[in-house]
């Protein structure tokens, strides 16, 4: 988080679980939301998984605890536009 403060640009590149097969890779300007701003995106993120339903108040009172931030790329970049 202090080095996307500093200078915001962000790069990630994710695989599959097997590692092999598809990739994503992007990069972008990164901003850094802490808590309290946090608290409403850290929990839409969490209802997109349909399992779960949690105890919002402890899983806000978990997100303070551990000082959860989100962090949010504005892609400038992203591939690869073939597989491989």
């Amino acid at each position: 988080m202090r080095n996307l403060n500093r200078d915001p640009w962000a790069q990630a590149c994710v695989f599959t679980d097997g590692f092999f097969g598809r990739w994503l890779f992007f990069e972008g300007l990164a901003e850094v939301l802490s808590l309290p701003e946090a608290m409403d995106p850290l929990i839409d993120y969490y209802k997109r998984f349909p399992d779960e339903n949690p105890d919002w108040n402890d899983y806000r009172a978990r997100m303070e605890r551990e000082r959860r931030v989100l962090i949010r790329i504005e892609l400038q970049h992203a591939g690869p536009d073939s597989q491989g």
